[in-house]
């Protein structure tokens, strides 16, 4: 029974330490646009950049 004194302890400590993590990460926009990063897998912008530079100079006279 007298664990019982030493686990109530921790177990406030552990919680007290998961509530400061996650409004620290709420602080720090870890949690803004959530969908962005997923996007950015598919629509990657190095392939635009090829394309650019391999269009053929024109002539204007």
């Amino acid at each position: 029974m007298s664990i019982i004194y030493v686990l109530i302890p921790i177990a406030i400590v552990l919680v007290l330490l998961a509530i400061g993590i996650f409004f620290w990460a709420v602080k720090s926009n870890q949690f803004e646009d959530l969908e962005r990063q997923g996007y950015n897998i598919l629509f990657d912008d190095d392939v635009d950049k090829k394309v650019q530079v391999k269009k053929p100079k024109t002539n204007d006279k």
